[in-house]
């Protein structure tokens, strides 16, 4: 059964490339999303990112933060830039956060999502499913509680 923001897709398959030099990451990632009929496309490197959506235009870019070669904010920049140049169509970004400090830069990008490592399938299937059916995704985990201060 697919998750309902894969539901919108019932003719093409929805293609999902998925940037990040760690194999543990990109297996969180995928087997997250694995048994649902989504195609999955490995970029190894940042820089590697764009040539690959040249070639074939993806749905949804997940892009890890840390990839020693042009991370996740160097790639939705890049991205944000060649869609405004018109050299490319837009494409929503799922940014893969390290820590909750992060989310300034991903807001910064103003990529579709984020989500906080370290994933769990739950939230990584929710983020992706709702970043291809159009929306967005933000991720409160370790998301700071307001406190109330009452005057003394």
């Amino acid at each position: 059964m697919l998750p309902a923001g894969l539901a919108r897709y019932p003719l093409k398959v929805p293609d999902l490339l998925i940037a990040t030099d760690s194999a543990a990451v990109y297996d969180d990632v995928r087997s997250a999303v694995e048994d649902v009929d989504v195609a999955i496309r490995w970029a190894r490197e940042g820089r590697a990112v764009l040539p690959a959506l040249h070639e074939r235009a993806a749905d949804l870019v997940v892009a890890d933060l840390q990839i020693g070669s042009m991370g996740g904010y160097a790639i939705a920049m890049d991205l944000a830039l060649e869609a405004g140049a018109g050299r490319l169509g837009v494409t929503p970004v799922l940014m893969l956060l390290d820590r909750r400090a992060d989310v300034f830069l991903a807001r910064r990008t103003a990529v579709a999502g984020w989500l906080l490592k370290p994933l769990d399938p739950v939230r990584t299937r929710a983020a992706v499913g709702a970043l291809l059916a159009g929306g967005s995704y933000y991720d409160e985990t370790f998301m700071p509680r307001p406190v109330a201060v009452l005057p003394a």
